[in-house]
C-alpha cells in the first residue's frame, strides 16, 4: 500500500466471554484458512512511511487474545499499532474438527495470513508467546520477508520427552475443560458470580477451547525441533524475552538460544511465564525498547 492509505479494516465481532474490551481497542475477525480468527485491533493502524510498523502477537498454549488485554493498550499508547489474535481453536476463533487440522504448518499458515493482512504488503513486528513462539519461529522461516523483527516471549528452542503428558491424558479423557477442573478442584460447583469475573472467564475459555487444539499443541510442544541456526540465518532482527520467574520453559535454554541467535535479550522484572499480565509495564518497556533501537531499513533491503 502507498503512503497515506486507509487504515486496515476488519469486520467487528462480539467480545468473548463477557470480556471488557480496553479503551481504544476493537474486537475484529481476521479471515484465515481455518475461518475467522478473532483479534484485538489497536485502532488507527496505517501504512504511511512515517507510521511505526504494525505488531502482530500470537498467544500461547491454552491462551487467547485476552491474555494481552493489558499489554495492547500500553503498546498503543507508545504509538505501536497492534493486532493480537486467538489462534485456531482458541476461545472464540474458528475451530475446525480433527487433530489433523492443528498441525504446526496450519498454525504457521494462519500467522502468515494474519501478518500479510495486517502489514498490507509491508513487514510487521512479530511476537510469539510460549507455544506462539514456536509458531513465530516457523512463520519467520517460511516467509522471512514478512517480518521486520521477531520476539520470542517465554519460548524456548526445543521440546523434551514426556512434556505435557498429563495434559494430553486429561484432555483426552475429559475434554478441554478438564485442565481447568484439574487446577480448581474445589471450585467446580461455583457459579460465575461466586468465581468472580476473571476465574469465570478462564472457565468459559477452557470450555470453548478446542480439545483438538490442546491435544495437537501439547504434542507440538513436546516434539519441537531446534531451528535456532536456521532462524539466525534469516537475518531478521531477533529478540528473546522472558519473565525473571518463568517456570514453564527453562530460563537457561532461553538465554542460550538468545546467545546462539545473536539476539537482543530481556529479562522482565516481576514477570513469570506470562509477563504481559504479571508485569505489563516492564514487558511494554522491553518490547518498545527493542523495536525503537532497530536501525531504519535501507530502501534496498526489502524493508527489513
Amino acid at each position: 500500500m502507498s503512503a497515506g492509505s486507509a487504515p486496515v479494516q476488519f469486520d467487528p465481532v462480539a467480545p468473548f466471554g463477557g470480556d471488557t474490551v480496553p479503551m481504544g481497542i476493537e474486537v475484529v475477525g481476521v479471515p484465515a484458512a481455518a475461518g475467522i480468527l478473532t483479534a484485538y485491533n489497536a485502532r488507527g493502524i496505517t501504512h504511511s512511511a512515517e507510521a511505526r510498523k504494525p505488531v502482530v502477537i500470537i498467544p500461547g498454549f491454552t491462551g487467547s487474545k485476552e491474555d494481552f488485554r493489558t499489554l495492547v493498550p500500553l503498546l498503543a499508547e507508545r504509538r505501536w499499532p497492534v493486532v493480537v489474535y486467538s489462534q485456531r481453536g482458541q476461545a472464540d476463533s474458528a475451530a475446525p474438527l480433527g487433530v489433523h487440522n492443528y498441525r504446526l504448518d496450519d498454525f504457521v499458515a494462519d500467522a502468515v495470513i494474519v501478518a500479510t493482512r495486517v502489514g498490507g504488503g509491508r513487514p510487521v513486528h512479530l511476537v510469539g508467546h510460549s507455544f506462539g513462539g514456536i509458531v513465530a519461529q516457523h512463520a519467520a522461516l517460511a516467509e522471512p520477508a514478512l517480518f521486520r523483527s521477531v520476539t520470542l516471549l517465554c519460548s524456548g528452542p526445543y521440546g523434551w520427552p514426556g512434556r505435557h503428558a498429563d495434559t494430553m491424558r486429561i484432555v483426552a479423557d475429559r475434554g478441554s475443560i478438564g485442565l481447568w477442573e484439574r487446577d480448581h478442584p474445589g471450585r467446580l460447583a461455583l457459579s460465575d458470580a461466586e468465581l468472580g469475573a476473571e476465574s469465570a472467564f478462564l472457565r468459559a475459555r477452557a470450555r470453548a477451547t478446542s480439545r483438538d487444539n490442546l491435544l495437537a499443541g501439547a504434542q507440538i510442544l513436546r516434539d519441537q525441533v531446534d531451528v535456532t541456526d536456521q532462524l539466525r540465518r534469516t537475518g531478521i532482527p531477533l529478540h528473546v524475552a522472558h519473565g525473571e520467574f518463568d517456570d514453564k520453559w527453562p530460563i537457561n535454554d532461553q538465554h542460550g538460544m538468545a546467545e546462539r541467535l545473536g539476539a537482543s535479550y530481556s529479562v522482565i522484572a516481576g514477570g513469570a511465564h506470562s509477563p504481559q499480565l504479571e508485569a505489563a509495564d516492564a514487558t511494554t518497556a522491553a518490547l518498545d525498547g527493542f523495536w525503537a533501537r532497530l536501525p531504519r531499513p535501507h530502501p534496498s533491503s526489502n524493508d527489513h
